[in-house]
């Protein structure tokens, strides 16, 4: 069995002891609160009609990893996401039906390092009724992991942000499939193999394309710190205005703070989030305007979330392509207009959301 609470915060064992503690507490406490939602689930027909063809059912919390699991599986699973696009996985809480899904999963992957925070409840429940729970940053050494001040002494959860950070999720999902199905480990670390040759073109690409973008215009400004692991990795200067939770709150001095580092350094474009309200990026623009500086809107980016099931920008590949392209083309770099691959279907040279 695969205990959660050892996992609930995806740390490797060498996590700090209070940290584990206070998680721990937090489950614990609150699966009362949700242990109405256990009683009464039943398997849904699809679920019961995809096992019966032989597929395993795989639940994933996010659609970042819920498309790795895809890419990894293959046709040997079903992967049900439980938080869609455009839905911040900071404040989501599981609802009956996401309960009833974790219930009926054979097994169930999510990404740790507290991004799912309000989900740490359901997903020890299951946990300790003997379900497989993976979370797939395990792999990912703590050393790499970066602790923002004011983040309550827990690490940055936004691995996904830096390819070659999440390639290590890659690697995790190919090695818990494998003690999972057994029969077919060395199918799914073959094609985990072949998908790691294209995040690494991914992650040439993103590099390459930054460095495009004038020195002085390398400044990454969003609506909350989810991009500090892009910006290390390739070169940017990244100012949030809200914290790494979208549950802090956004200042007046916080806002002035960026709207005179804009004004002063000429920066002609900030941010706008999938999944983060854009109302704090909008008093920038209307602080700068007022102080003769005009800053646009370089486009929305994927942070929490990827675009819509179905999209090339739904998949990682094309939610980490459509950020670097936007952000490139916005801040005067060199990058083709449909991405790496030629397949954005999202307009990346205007503020239109997607």
């Amino acid at each position: 069995m695969h205990n959660l609470i050892m996992h609930v915060d995806g740390f490797p064992d060498t996590r700090e002891r209070s940290s584990r503690r206070l998680w721990l507490l937090i489950a614990l406490t609150g699966i009362m609160a949700i242990g109405g939602q256990f009683s009464g689930c039943s398997r849904e027909p699809t679920q019961a009609g995809d096992q019966q063809r032989g597929r395993f059912i795989i639940a994933a919390t996010v659609g970042m990893v819920a498309d790795i699991v895809r890419q990894v599986a293959g046709d040997r699973v079903t992967v049900q996401g439980i938080i869609g696009e455009g839905v911040d996985p900071h404040l989501y809480k599981p609802t009956r039906n996401d309960v009833n899904t974790l219930l009926n999963a054979d097994a169930i992957f999510y990404s740790g390092l507290l991004l799912e925070g309000k989900m740490a409840d359901a997903l020890t429940k299951v946990a300790k009724r003997g379900k497989p729970v993976y979370a797939v940053t395990e792999l990912i050494d703590e050393e790499y992991l970066l602790e923002p001040p004011g983040f309550a002494g827990h690490h940055d959860p936004h691995v996904w942000m830096d390819v070659q950070g999440w390639m290590k999720a890659v690697e995790k999902v190919a090695q818990a499939m494998g003690e999972f199905d057994p029969e077919h480990a060395d199918e799914y670390v073959k094609s985990s193999e072949a998908y790691l040759l294209e995040l690494a073109k991914l992650d040439d690409y993103a590099r390459s394309s930054i460095a495009t973008i004038p020195e002085s215009r390398r400044v990454l400004v969003t609506a909350h710190d989810a991009f500090n692991y892009f910006g290390r990795a390739y070169g940017l200067e990244v100012m949030g205005i809200q914290g790494i939770s979208t549950e802090s709150e956004a200042g007046l001095e916080d806002i002035n703070r960026l709207v005179e580092m804009l004004v002063q350094r000429k920066i002609p474009a900030v941010f706008v989030e999938t999944s983060v309200a854009d109302k704090n990026v909008r008093a920038l623009i209307e602080g700068a305007n007022a102080h003769g500086w005009n800053v646009e809107i370089g486009g929305w980016l994927y942070s929490d979330a990827m675009g819509a099931s179905g999209t090339y920008e739904g998949t990682y590949l094309g939610m980490i392509d459509h950020n670097v392209t936007i952000v490139t083309r916005a801040l005067g770099g060199t990058a083709p207009i449909a991405g790496m691959n030629g397949k954005l279907t999202v307009k990346t040279d205007t503020g239109e959301a997607p």
